[in-house]
């Protein structure tokens, strides 16, 4: 795995260019992703292979056994499929909450003119999808499972650029990681608006007083991880029990991350060279005196990072290389057997990916260009609009998430049967298509 941060270093003497501020986190992410992207592949077949052999019914059994514990007279108890769908995957909507909240303030979407192409795409890309998936399955017992092809994989999506290398523009790799944010954005809403029941309004409020506990503390200025820590998982658990799902939160805390960091920059260089200073020996009255300049140096260099970039860098690895591979091995089996291909849900699933997806993305991307809210961006057209389109229909991920939400029994089976056939198809097409249409070396 390549270190993100060695990718984020300019050598000395190279100009930088006010493009580089959106590349450069943009190329960092890349280089996270595409590596993630194939492990979660990889994740996902070993699911598939093993719920298809004759290890399938004990593959499948594992996920489903009970875990819990007791805390009082109070007895909690769920299946490890449930811990690793509403506890572990809280951090991975942590880390998409740090990437919303860094596009908001220090990204593509802090500027509306640019944002709203990106904007656009990804309203289309969910409209769309969910309009013909309700075309299909209205009234029927699937209907509420038009949520599911609403969402793109953005783990898969940059893998697939990454293997078209330098054929894909800088320009379409911005437009193609925005919308997939505006999208995370869109899919958060609809888990929270579209998929919550039996709403426990006394555990809400408790919840929303976490949260105000933990503005306060940032207010004031407490500065000790551990203690938000704790409290982010009281506010989990509050989330957890109020039945609004409870990796909101996640999202919640990861938009609260500050975006600076506590010391400046300026204040750190004076640190520093009154360490150096005392390390030439100005000032030296002992190895105690040593030890408490040095610690303030080290505290000061990590408190001049902020806590978004801290936890977004660190979490990486992280989710791309552990949750979601075990995410995907938890959620991707399924037995399948050749009736859920023509399954009407399978079907309506597909059809939401691999037409829905790009249909809805290039017809809100011209309305918003042909209405001059939105500008195209330079060097890629629509033929190249409509190739990234096909490769936000692979909805693998946020897909399999909601589908659980959503459905169950065999039509949550079908659903996955869709998502897998209609995210390899628009993997597949929006390839083609790109290879097609750009030149081996991008302009």
């Amino acid at each position: 795995m390549e270190n993100i941060v060695d990718h984020a270093e300019q050598p000395a003497g190279f100009p930088k260019e006010p493009i580089d501020a959106i590349i450069d986190p943009l190329r960092n992410f890349l280089h996270i992703e595409s590596a993630s992207g194939i492990v979660l592949l990889v994740a996902a077949l070993t699911a598939l292979i093993l719920a298809n052999s004759p290890l399938g019914e004990g593959f499948l059994a594992f996920w489903k056994k009970p875990l819990g514990f007791t805390i009082g007279t109070t007895q909690i108890s769920h299946s490890l499929r449930h811990w690793i769908n509403d506890g572990l995957m809280a951090v991975f909507f942590f880390v998409i909450g740090l990437e919303v909240k860094r596009e908001l303030v220090l990204g593509e979407l802090q500027d509306m003119r640019q944002a709203a192409l990106p904007i656009a795409a990804a309203i289309g890309g969910m409209v769309v999808p969910a309009g013909i998936y309700l075309a299909l399955q209205y009234g029927a017992p699937g209907e509420r499972g038009w949520g599911i092809p609403m969402a793109t994989d953005i783990a898969f999506v940059v893998g697939c650029l990454a293997v078209l290398g330098s054929r894909i523009p800088a320009t379409l790799r911005v437009l193609l990681l925005s919308l997939a944010i505006a999208d995370d954005i869109g899919a958060i809403l609809v888990i929270a608006i579209g998929y919550t029941e039996n709403l426990n309004l006394t555990a809400l409020l408790y919840g929303i007083f976490g949260i105000g506990v933990v503005l306060g503390m940032m207010k004031v200025g407490v500065r000790n991880a551990a203690v938000y820590f704790v409290f982010m998982i009281l506010v989990w658990f509050a989330f957890h029990e109020s039945g609004i799902h409870a990796t909101i939160a996640g999202v919640i805390f990861g938009l609260l991350t500050p975006t600076r960091g506590w010391v400046s920059e300026g204040g750190l260089a004076m640190i520093v060279d009154n360490t150096r200073h005392f390390l030439h020996g100005d000032g030296w009255t002992g190895s105690g005196q040593r030890y408490v300049m040095l610690r303030q140096m080290e505290r000061a260099a990590r408190k001049t990072i902020s806590p978004l970039e801290r936890f977004e860098t660190d979490l990486h690895p992280w989710v791309g290389f552990v949750i979601m591979p075990i995410f995907a091995l938890a959620n991707a089996g399924v037995a399948v057997q050749f009736s859920d291909f023509a399954h009407p849900v399978a079907i309506a699933v597909g059809l939401g990916l691999v037409v829905g997806k790009p249909l809805g993305i290039v017809i809100f991307s011209w309305l918003a260009v042909r209405s001059g809210l939105a500008r195209m961006p330079v060097g890629i057209g629509w033929g190249v609009i409509t190739g990234g389109g096909f490769l936000a229909g692979i909805g693998f991920t946020m897909a399999f998430f909601i589908a659980n939400l959503a459905l169950s029994a065999e039509l949550l089976d079908a659903a996955k049967v869709g998502i897998l056939v209609g995210s390899l198809l628009s993997a597949v097409v929006g390839m083609s298509l790109l290879m097609k249409l750009l030149p081996k070396r991008a302009r």
